[in-house]
């Protein structure tokens, strides 16, 4: 583990969808400012993680922990008011609003003080724009009216605007053309420049290999593999088969 202390930790999570059982003792952990990757093949238990993180499926057994404070049984609610920005699969942008309107729905300001590089300051509209030009463009156009590249910008935005500690990007990048892939990599990259602690969960692996501290391989709802990019890219050929590449 990391010397830092966690921000997040995992522990032998537990979980599952009736009778069928997904997670087997899941574990991980992410230090401040890490970029972290969840990899692994559809079914695997990545997305399952994710909900059990954000309280959106209860945990049968283990436990997580944000800052070593227990938040298993706690409500989504609670777990946004504590850090942990979600930016889910599908976006779910609010079809009904416009884009400042989205962005402005859920924001609330930082529970943290803010540190002395202007990097990180609190994420502001202007802030937002500033990441995301194509957003100001379109700030009065309703959600349903933007691409998926520029959906998944304003999902990216609208989490950035719960000032989260750590981001958390179930599908980054699924199903985005190439030049808008480029550009929320782009985004992601800054985003780790500033400290901000982020989870991908992306198929998308060469762009995540520059930017990942640590990637973490999921099969059948247990880690198999843990490391670095360079580790990764030593032991490639015998990770290959749990990727599905």
């Amino acid at each position: 583990m990391s010397s830092r202390q966690p921000l997040l930790e995992i522990k032998a999570l537990h979980a599952g969808y009736g009778q069928s059982q997904v997670l087997h003792g899941l574990s991980l952990h992410i230090a401040p400012g890490e970029f972290i990757t969840l990899l692994g093949r559809n079914g695997m238990g990545k997305s399952t993680t994710i909900k059990c993180l954000f309280g959106l499926l209860k945990a049968q057994s283990g436990s997580v922990l944000l800052d070593g404070r227990d938040i298993t049984r706690s409500a989504s609610h609670q777990i946004a008011r504590g850090g942990l920005g979600l930016v889910p699969e599908g976006r779910q942008i609010f079809p009904n609003l416009s884009v400042e309107e989205n962005l402005l729905a859920t924001a609330r300001p930082p529970k943290w003080e803010a540190p002395a590089n202007p990097a990180a300051q609190p994420w502001t509209l202007e802030r937002i724009y500033g990441l995301f030009p194509r957003l100001q463009e379109r700030r009065s156009n309703p959600g349903t009216l933007l691409s998926g590249g520029e959906q998944q910008m304003l999902a990216i935005g609208r989490a950035l605007m719960t000032n989260p500690r750590l981001l958390v990007l179930d599908e980054a990048t699924e199903g985005l053309a190439p030049l808008v892939r480029r550009d929320i990599w782009q985004a992601l990259a800054q985003l780790k420049e500033t400290g901000l602690a982020i989870l991908c969960i992306d198929k998308n692996l060469a762009s995540m290999l520059p930017l990942a501290n640590r990637h973490y391989i999921v099969e059948k709802g247990r880690v198999v593999w843990q490391g670095s990019s360079d580790e990764y890219l030593a032991e490639r050929e015998s990770l290959q088969g749990f990727l599905g590449i």
